[in-house]
């Protein structure tokens, strides 16, 4: 009873016997699958992602720490003609532009959308995220509540975030704090804040900025760039 039970296992060791057949059928299942998974992992296509809220809420901090999340991917600089604050730089933070140069881009349809906000014109270039696009890279872009629902309307299969203050009185706070209006268009950006509010409805996903947890909003922006990764139908988005 022993020789035959150690011949039997010995003769499937040494690729003998039925087994051998179920290795090539195993084989050529593997090669199939193989190709099936070559299939998925196709299916990715870049994104483009939207990221707004109201005034103050924290959108800049959020972009700069995603920049060092995904250096990979493109993110949209804007093009406005408000004047720069302390510590911004031209071609970072935003171009800054005179209302003639703006004027003239706007006409020669290089916006992909544009707004006048507070007295000032806003446009995010379309050339350089149709490029990113293009060669497979994601693309964030940062607008106002207005602009994200420009965007929205002009490009499809967008993915856009909302970013909302974990309260008002927080949201007032962080305005003061800026200290770059006047109390009269400080009151103007808190009252628009309150009213951008009910538009968070229109977005894909919200998120609570809440203060001192940015840490927090990047890993829910994370998780949110994962998931429309892994969806199995990612149409192409078109600039």
């Amino acid at each position: 009873m022993r020789t035959g039970t150690r011949t039997a296992v010995d003769g499937e060791r040494g690729g003998r016997g039925p087994k051998a057949g179920i290795g090539a059928v195993g084989d050529q299942l593997g090669e199939h699958a193989d190709e099936l998974i070559g299939d998925l992992r196709a299916l990715r296509r870049p994104r483009l992602f939207i990221v707004s809220g109201p005034s103050g809420v924290g959108k800049d901090t959020v972009i700069e720490r995603l920049r060092e999340r995904y250096p990979e991917a493109y993110f949209a600089v804007t093009a406005t003609t408000r004047p720069r604050r302390p510590g911004e730089m031209d071609g970072v933070h935003y171009y800054f532009m005179d209302d003639a140069t703006f004027t003239d881009r706007l006409a020669d349809g290089e916006f992909l959308e544009s707004a006048t906000v507070y007295g000032h014109q806003y446009g995010v270039p379309r050339s350089p995220i149709r490029t990113a696009l293009a060669r497979g890279d994601d693309a964030f872009v940062k607008v106002d509540v207005q602009g994200a629902a420009s965007i929205r309307g002009l490009v499809a299969n967008t993915v856009s975030v909302f970013l909302a203050p974990e309260s008002m009185a927080t949201l007032l706070q962080r305005l003061r704090s800026r200290k770059t209006d006047d109390p009269d268009a400080l009151m103007q950006r808190f009252g628009t804040a309150s009213r951008e509010l009910a538009s968070a409805i229109d977005f894909d996903y919200v998120i609570f900025n809440e203060s001192d947890r940015v840490e927090r909003t990047l890993e829910q922006i994370a998780a949110i760039v994962a998931a429309e990764h892994a969806r199995t139908r990612q149409d192409e988005v078109v600039i």
